[in-house]
């Protein structure tokens, strides 16, 4: 089972960057995809979730209206495009796959994300 991230950088304040999240090893439909970030000493914060479908997505306040999750089961992609960055987004960006009703969980080795003049 392997997740990995990719698309991280550094970026403007105000700047854009697609992350995306390839799986494999795993049936990827059947499993609800999240987003989560973290800066030292924080703990890791949930950014976003999708439905296995996609029909369903939820965001952290902080990112609503600025962060869209997207997904194509047929590549066994998740993306994660952030647009109007902001300093405070910069973190170690982390997908994660969760298989309902047993809640096993799959994660990936992360991506850093910076946002600086």
């Amino acid at each position: 089972v392997q997740l990995v991230e990719s698309g991280g950088g550094l970026v403007q304040p105000g700047g854009s960057l697609r992350l995306s999240c390839v799986g494999s090893g795993f049936t990827f439909s059947l499993y609800v995809m999240k987003w989560f970030r973290q800066t030292p000493g924080k703990e890791r914060e949930l950014v976003t979730t999708i439905s296995r479908a996609g029909d369903e997505k939820n965001y952290a306040d902080p990112v609503k209206g600025r962060f869209t999750i997207s997904r194509d089961n047929a590549k066994n992609t998740v993306y994660l495009q952030m647009n109007s960055l902001k300093p405070e987004d910069t973190a170690v960006y982390y997908c994660s796959a969760v298989r309902p009703p047993s809640n096993l969980e799959y994660w990936g080795q992360g991506t850093q994300v910076t946002v600086s003049s």
